[in-house]
């Protein structure tokens, strides 16, 4: 399983390319030309693995961004003081005293008890 923290992947990005730069100059020695080099398949699978640390980083780098955003946001919201918070549901102050459904029911037998109002 390939490694997720960031020295070591630096340090696997250095290991490739020492030994991209050795076998670039050990196809100069031999005297290849760039067409060759370029085909070269050792070459190509040590560039992509370079592209594939690189790739690598830049994720690992944004992933630490985006933790330290969400710390400083989470510092900020700790940092604001709290309203008071009650309990789930409304409060007896913001609630009216009687739903319309009871009072509807109260006046119902209001006229029942007492009939001559009307």
């Amino acid at each position: 399983m390939a490694s997720k923290e960031k020295a070591v992947r630096l340090e696997q990005k250095v290991r490739w390319e020492e030994k991209l730069n050795q076998r670039l100059s050990l196809l100069a020695d031999k005297g290849a030309g760039s067409e060759k080099i370029s085909k070269d398949t050792t070459v190509k699978q040590l560039r992509a693995k370079i592209r594939e640390t690189d790739k690598r980083l830049r994720a690992i780098e944004e992933k630490q961004k985006k933790i330290e955003e969400m710390a400083k946001i989470k510092a900020e919201k700790l940092a604001v003081p709290k309203k008071e918070q009650g309990k789930k549901g409304k409060t007896s102050k913001d609630q009216p005293a009687d739903s319309k459904r009871q009072e509807k029911k109260k006046k119902k037998k209001e006229k029942k008890e007492n009939p001559d109002k009307d």
